[in-house]
């Protein structure tokens, strides 16, 4: 949990006193979308021949990364990994992976 967090968690349980805001409105609204510009990639190099697709270019917490790869690993009932800003999808599935993406509210590079 980082500071942020914990300042949310003060604001929403009403310790902090009347008036003092954390966090500008401007950096709340940034939080809410999603910056990251991704690029989706399909690779066979390495794997015995088998077909991997690779999302790269998250900037977010090793937690949130994990999440998401969760979140995409259920939805298309397969396996992968996550780490170093990257997911790994097993197969190919460029086409689902965007979509899911772009309805969290990710961009793709074309």
């Amino acid at each position: 949990m980082d500071w942020k967090d914990m300042l949310g968690e003060l604001r929403d349980s009403g310790m902090l006193p009347e008036g003092s805001d954390p966090a500008p409105a401007q950096e709340r609204s940034a939080e809410k979308r999603p910056a990251d510009r991704l690029h989706i990639v399909v690779e066979r190099k390495g794997r015995k021949g088998k077909t991997a697709t690779i999302i790269e270019g998250f900037t977010c917490s090793d937690d949130k990364l994990e999440s998401i790869a969760a979140d995409l690993k259920k939805r298309l009932g397969t396996g992968g990994s996550a780490r170093g800003g990257e997911i790994l999808i097993q197969g190919d599935y460029r086409q689902r992976i965007a979509d899911i993406l772009t309805d969290l509210g990710y961009r793709m590079k074309s």
